[in-house]
């Protein structure tokens, strides 16, 4: 067991161990309790038919999930001949496996013996409490066989469900969700041919059980050539024509499924982003067809140099993107850089008109961490120190750093004029957010200050907390200046300005940076929040620290829908939802800029009086 121990944590250990002990002691009750002769020639003819579908699978497009038709076999033994029969069928075709799999480890064999053991006795129970006969199968009591093959799917579910449970990170509804979806069509083609099975073997039992076989292994090699023939479609969707590279759209989706993996692993993932220098110039030059011979003599090169360990992809024009699993980003920059150096001193025809006198690019890296918002941030970063390579004169690897990003990624006056425009538009509609944006803002600039923010991160904090509510301006006058109570609908409306701001800002492209503090700005640390009940480090730290700041401003300033509190009241009530509504090391930290605040100092010192 220490094996075991090694590989999974205590608790699958020990939920292995129990369902093994449970499935084995199952099958020594069953099989020794309902004991009778067998025909041993006939046992064997089952056993090579589950062993000749366990190697003429169907292979399913699109995930490739393989469907076996062994059950098929099982269930149909056990509805003609009886759980004894279908037992010792299972215990020797899995001694068989077991010894012709021997790569495979010992427990997973016996994992899966225990599980059919438990599958096939839970059915032939189920059978004959809803009213089964063994041998007969007609329309009058067909109900029998269908509920107790349900039985046979369900217990299936359960137990492999629960595995998965243990060893991932998703809930038991989610996965059973999955399974249901991955599986439920397979195992109704297994279920109704186990009922065809035994209308075969009623009427000539080696004949149906040949006829059965020769369908199963039909519809394998058809499938197998139709499985192939869809991976050569779908590849072709995801490969760029002429480089032979991964295209946009599939190194996007593979980033993202690199991001989750990234998480759940806690291992680092790095991206870069390379554009060719001078490309146009080349083309210019020699003409497009000789700069396709460029761009495919350098795809070619850098799918030589990634290998099998990193993703490259042709992400649009002359510009190309490598995914780097487990790399940090100073190991992505030592081989991106290498691979430069090598570019470099590679002669490709035409490339000395180029300034440098030979082929170059510029490159730009980033590496993924916990608190990015999506697969855009990661990428906009990573072309942000593309664009910073570029700038200090070409033939570069960046590695993204918000200090040293060029000038443009800051906020300046273009940007700043572009908000206000946008804010005064709640002039006319609702002064009350206009004044709270702007009171937002100036605490923005100082929470930023007092944590002392890159300059990159307090652009985005302080645009973001400007522009965080411009959302609302999709919600009725009537609504947002409603003086009493707002009703169930109307506070729904409300919620959905974080989805409205969103579909705002990403007009833009400019401010793309922005959506997560417009998006996610309400929120909760303890993931009671809206619009998507993100909780603790999956809320980026910019967002968790707009939300203290927002909620502040919203207890200490009359709005429509809230009543006021003094400073010290609000104060208290940041303490009091730490660790529930806010991060509890931001609410600190937040409180202590309140505390050094000359405009707030005397609001809290003395408590607010009632005049008489």
């Amino acid at each position: 067991m220490k094996g075991i121990f090694q590989k999974f944590t205590n608790v699958v250990s020990v939920y292995i161990t129990l369902a093994s002990i449970t499935g084995i002691s199952l099958f020594l009750t069953q099989y020794f309790s309902t004991y009778t002769p067998l025909n041993w020639s006939l046992a064997f003819t089952f056993v090579a038919a589950i062993l000749l579908l366990n190697h003429y699978t169907i292979l399913l497009p699109p995930s490739g999930n393989s469907l076996s038709m062994d059950s098929a076999i099982y269930l149909a033994v056990l509805f003609v001949f009886g759980i004894h029969m279908a037992l010792t069928i299972l215990l020797l075709t899995s001694i068989i496996y077991a010894l012709y799999k021997k790569s495979v480890v010992w427990w997973k064999h016996l994992f899966n013996f225990s599980i059919y053991s438990i599958m096939i006795i839970g059915t032939y129970e189920a059978f004959f409490l809803f009213g089964g006969t063994l041998g007969t199968l007609s329309f009058f009591n067909v109900t029998s066989y269908m509920l107790s093959l349900s039985v046979y799917f369900l217990l299936n579910v359960l137990f492999i469900g629960f595995f998965f449970v243990l060893t991932a990170t998703e809930n038991l509804l989610q996965i059973v969700k999955g399974m249901l979806k991955e599986t439920i069509s397979s195992y109704l083609i297994t279920l109704i041919l186990s009922l065809n099975l035994v209308l075969l073997m009623k009427q000539q039992i080696i004949l149906g059980v040949l006829l059965f076989l020769t369908v199963a292994v039909l519809l394998s090699i058809s499938f197998k050539q139709y499985f192939e023939l869809y991976q050569e479609v779908s590849q072709k969707a995801d490969i760029d024509h002429l480089t032979e590279l991964y295209n946009h759209g599939y190194f996007k989706s593979l980033l993202e499924e690199e991001i989750k993996t990234a998480k759940l692993a806690n291992q680092p993932l790095s991206i870069g982003l390379i554009d060719l220098d001078d490309f146009k110039k080349y083309n210019d030059q020699h003409g497009h067809l000789q700069g396709d011979k460029l761009l495919k003599h350098f795809g070619a090169e850098l799918k030589k140099s990634a290998s099998d360990a990193f993703t490259a992809a042709r992400y649009g024009g002359e510009e190309f993107a490598l995914l780097m699993p487990g790399k940090t980003e100073l190991e992505a920059y030592q081989f991106i850089n290498h691979f430069r150096k090598d570019i470099n001193d590679q002669y490709f025809e035409g490339v000395e008109v180029l300034p440098h006198g030979c082929l170059s690019f510029s490159a730009g890296i980033i590496q993924y961490n916990q608190d990015m918002y999506d697969s855009s941030e990661v990428l906009e970063k990573a072309d942000q120190a593309m664009y910073y390579a570029k700038t200090k004169g070409k033939n570069n690897v960046c590695i993204f750093d918000a200090d040293n990003v060029p000038a443009k990624t800051f906020y300046n006056n273009k940007e700043m004029e572009l908000l206000e425009q946008q804010l005064k538009i709640f002039l006319y509609k609702d002064v009350y957010t206009y004044k709270h944006s702007r009171r937002v803002y100036e605490y923005a600039i100082e929470f930023s200050n007092k944590l002392n923010l890159n300059n990159n991160d307090q652009k985005i904090l302080v645009m973001g907390a400007l522009i965080h509510d411009i959302g609302k301006l999709e919600i009725p006058r009537d609504v947002i200046n409603k003086k009493g109570k707002l009703t169930k609908d109307e506070w729904e409306m409300v919620q959905k300005h974080v989805i409205w701001g969103r579909e705002i800002v990403s007009t833009n492209r400019e401010l793309a940076d922005l959506l997560p503090l417009v998006e996610l700005h309400h929120e909760r640390y303890d993931g009671k929040g809206y619009p998507y009940g993100l909780s603790g480090q999956e809320i980026p730290r910019l967002v968790r620290m707009l939300t203290i700041i927002d909620s502040f401003d919203a207890m200490t300033t009359e709005r429509p829908y809230q009543k006021t509190k003094s400073i010290s009241e609000a104060i208290d009530e940041l303490q009091k939802c730490a660790e529930t509504q806010f991060d509890p090391e931001l609410v600190h930290e937040f409180i202590e800029v309140i505390h050094s605040s000359p405009l707030h100092k005397h609001s809290i010192e003395q408590p607010n009086k009632i005049s008489i």
